[in-house]
């Protein structure tokens, strides 16, 4: 019963947050959701609560990954396929042995950290989330290119975070030094695995469109596809996450073909999963915040310097890694119009969130070293500068590049 009682007043909470939805320009709804989620905190009904990873990975994953993947365009996808595939699995793993070599460094002038651990933090950190930023950026009057990339990186590199995570996580637990070697196969098997099996039921879904003309068994089919490919990659130790982004990602361009058909699917998958998505997403942020309110040591000074540097260490990496990319790479410089403006938006849009979250928790549930306190609550207190102040800061920012722009031509 008290259970039920959480779930309808963080409903209650969402849908008013929603209505109001002042300056959500400035300030995305998700960041307003995770405020008041840490405020919620406060009250008896949710002195006690808890949500654990699984619950988060197994419920709200996949619906919401499903939805983003299959809505995504399939139009922006072909143009940008490049140096989205690039950024979200090269310049991931790029960014981690960056993030983790500099964790490492600064840990030991605080909390000594091993490299595996190190590589680890830089793991959960690395994931990016678009939640509003998108939307934002578009209607900043921001490069169209930059809003694509990011959301189509974001998308992608979900699935890499996990296999990436998952792979330095079980070398934390056994106790062995990171191996190069194993990592990169059981990398590839992971991906791999995810990937087939998310083609395979991907083609499926998009098979079926032909197949069925009732609305409810196509939804119900679409349900199956979002969490059963999710469900038997994990079964198989592979990436429950890339396999439905595959399968969303291929049901995109099946609905990018215009046919009637698929035109009426589109309907149909739309009036349930666009109700399903912003009520899972914004419980999940409330989720979040109530939780992030565990992991704040406010009478431990050393953890909120710690967490402050391996933030700008996060966004420092990512400019690094995506400045280099494009600067090897001559055709994709030639995507932006002003390619300092679009690096600059593109590291700072790099935002930490739900994945992020994910991790943190299942890191937490796990791990048995020494400094696992210290290091969760470094993890969290830095997504949440991260998201919040990345999200507050991706308009102004925006919006002051383009002047800057607008004043050089």
């Amino acid at each position: 019963m008290v259970l039920l009682n959480q779930v309808l007043v963080l409903l209650l909470v969402s849908v008013i947050v929603f209505i109001i939805d002042i300056n959500k320009k400035f300030f995305p709804v998700p960041v307003v959701l995770v405020l008041v989620g840490m405020a919620l905190s406060s009250l008896s009904l949710f002195s006690d609560f808890s949500v654990s990873h699984d619950v988060l990975y197994d419920i709200f994953i996949p619906g919401l990954i499903f939805v983003s993947a299959y809505q995504f365009s399939a139009q922006a996808l072909k143009k940008n396929a490049g140096i989205i595939l690039t950024f979200s699995t090269l310049g991931m793993l790029a960014t981690v042995l960056l993030l983790g070599t500099g964790v490492y460094w600064v840990s030991s002038f605080f909390e000594p950290l091993s490299w595996s651990v190190s590589f680890l933090l830089a793991a959960i950190l690395v994931p990016t989330d678009p939640v509003s930023v998108v939307s934002i950026l578009k209607g900043s009057g921001g490069s169209e290119e930059v809003s694509d990339i990011v959301e189509g990186e974001s998308l992608v590199n979900d699935g890499t975070s996990i296999v990436i995570f998952t792979i330095l996580l079980s070398m934390v637990q056994s106790g062995n030094s990171f191996s190069a070697l194993n990592f990169l196969e059981s990398f590839t098997y992971v991906s791999l695995g995810g990937i087939g099996i998310g083609l395979v039921f991907g083609w499926i879904l998009s098979q079926a469109i032909h197949i069925t003309s009732h609305h409810e068994y196509q939804v119900i089919l679409s349900i199956l596809i979002a969490y059963g490919g999710f469900t038997l990659a994990e079964m198989v130790n592979a990436s429950g996450v890339l396999a439905t982004v595959v399968s969303g990602i291929l049901l995109s361009f099946a609905f990018s073909k215009h046919d009637e058909k698929e035109d009426e699917f589109r309907d149909s998958l739309g009036g349930f999963w666009n109700v399903v998505e912003p009520t899972l997403s914004s419980i999940l942020f409330l989720f979040i915040g109530i939780q992030s309110v565990h992991y704040i040591h406010f009478q431990k000074p050393i953890i909120w310097i710690t967490a402050t540097i391996f933030f700008v260490l996060s966004i420092l990496a990512r400019f690094l890694v995506l400045g280099s990319t494009l600067l090897v790479v001559p055709s994709w410089r030639r995507k932006f119009e002003h390619l300092n403006s679009g690096l600059f938006l593109l590291s700072w849009a790099g935002i930490k969130g739900t994945m992020s979250v994910v991790l943190i928790l299942w890191a937490e549930s796990t791990l048995t070293i020494d400094n696992s306190v210290f290091l969760i609550s470094v993890a969290f207190i830095t997504t949440l500068f991260s998201f919040i102040f990345q999200s507050a800061g991706v308009y102004p920012l925006s919006r002051f590049l383009k002047k800057v722009d607008h004043s050089e031509t």
